[in-house]
């Protein structure tokens, strides 16, 4: 399940804090966001309603923990939009973003840096699939 820019931010600061009280997790945010204590607990609400935060009851107060962790959490969304925009496939996402003037030369290169490692490594995986055949 999908969940909102809003809720991303909550996520993110419970990756880095780890199992966390509201309270914890308000206090967090409050100097990046602003947001008001009622805001982050219905943020933390809706989170545990789409089952992407587990909450346990801990005497008279909630530890909210993240269900995923943050890798696993930016695999799913994106391949999810690369397969909603792209097909599936990354060189269209590529042409997109070169058109669109969103890659800077330092992208490109660290992109082209990132390409040649890929073909890099490519022989070795060809040789071992040539030899168990």
């Amino acid at each position: 399940m999908s969940i909102t820019p809003a809720e991303s931010r909550v996520m993110e600061a419970l990756w880095e804090l780890g199992p966390s009280t509201a309270e914890q997790v308000i206090a967090h945010l409050a100097e990046r966001s602003g947001w008001s204590p009622t805001t982050v607990k219905t943020l933390l609400a809706r989170l545990r309603d789409k089952g992407t935060v587990a909450v346990e009851r801990d005497g008279r107060r909630y530890i909210y923990t993240a269900r995923k962790d943050r890798d696993a959490w930016v695999d799913d969304e994106a391949g999810g939009l690369l397969q909603r925009l792209f097909g599936g496939r990354l060189p269209p996402l590529l042409a997109h973003f070169s058109r669109s003037g969103a890659l800077s030369d330092k992208d490109i290169a660290e992109i082209r840096a990132l390409l040649d490692a890929i073909e890099a490594e490519r022989p070795a995986k060809s040789t071992r699939r040539s030899k168990r055949s």
